[in-house]
């Protein structure tokens, strides 16, 4: 077989890998949102769940899978980002950088029900936080730190040398040179980090279960004080998110209509992630043409 032959070959089995992988996640998709877009409506997206009853809602399970995003990525974003610049810009390769890359690499292939444990053990029980919104959270952040880390880092040093060189002989320091220069470049494969750990947090179960609670007190969405205790934001009290409640749903099957709750959940949790992702990837590509100018 001469190299034409070959390439050609080559060729076609990545196309057909291609297309195989994309038929099969649109088929997915199309399969959860055919099932589950014929139950949604206002009331749906609205109600809070019942347990023994059919036409229970999802309502406190949307509002709680978004406020556990927010706690977790402002637990996950400043740790993850000031871990990949340290490892990428000021530490020497030396013995402990290759200890903290190796413990790094180890805790991001933690099954997520031992970091669930983890939490159940610290969060829970030693700080007595009991199962609440914040104790997940920092789960969560357990859970995508090293994945945070290792992109942060990766997308650091793919950036070009000679920016950095040209902002250091303009006189600029190296702190003014990472956070004018380095960042700015870095933008999209940042924001790539962000999405794939964010992605983890709306479709996490396991490690919630132990950590968050697989219930929701009676919320008053009047009532915006973050330290009462029946305020949607009162970060100490147990939160069901939308994957748990799906979990839970399909696992117990109290309610009679429990397989269209999962469909019409399963698709909502969908078009959030695709809606997330959406809007992620816009404002990462305007703020890098705002901040470089192209």
């Amino acid at each position: 077989m001469n190299a034409r032959t070959s390439d050609k070959i080559a060729t076609f089995i990545f196309y057909f890998i291609a297309f195989f992988v994309s038929l099969l996640l649109i088929a997915l998709i199309g399969f959860i949102l055919y099932h589950g877009l014929g139950v949604i409506n206002w009331h749906f997206l609205t109600s809070p769940p019942n347990a023994f009853r059919k036409g229970g809602g999802v309502g406190p399970q949307i509002f709680n899978s978004f406020l556990l995003l927010v706690l977790t990525m402002v637990f996950t974003i400043p740790l993850g980002l000031g871990a990949g610049i340290y490892l990428a810009e000021f530490a020497r390769e030396n013995r402990w950088t290759r200890i903290i890359r190796i413990c790094t690499e180890t805790l991001a292939s933690l099954p997520s029900i031992v970091i669930g444990l983890f939490g159940l053990l610290f969060f829970v029980t030693v700080l007595k936080w009991g199962f609440s919104l914040i104790a997940g959270a920092l789960a969560l952040t357990v859970l995508n730190l090293p994945v945070m880390t290792r992109i942060s880092e990766d997308t650091l040093r793919s950036v070009k040398r000679e920016l950095r060189e040209a902002s250091l002989a303009l006189g600029a320091t190296q702190w003014q040179t990472i956070v004018h220069v380095v960042l700015v470049a870095a933008i999209p494969g940042l924001v790539t980090g962000i999405i794939l750990t964010a992605g983890r947090v709306f479709g996490e179960a396991a490690a919630l279960l132990y950590t968050a609670g697989i219930t929701t007190p009676r919320l008053q969405f009047n009532n915006w004080n973050p330290f009462h205790i029946n305020s949607p934001l009162y970060i100490f009290r147990p939160a069901e998110t939308l994957a748990v409640h799906i979990w839970k749903v399909n696992s117990e099957g109290l309610a009679p209509d429990a397989r269209q709750i999962a469909d019409g959940a399963s698709a909502i949790l969908i078009v959030m992630v695709l809606f997330f992702n959406i809007v992620s990837r816009w404002l990462g590509r305007w703020l890098y043409k705002r901040m470089t100018g192209n």
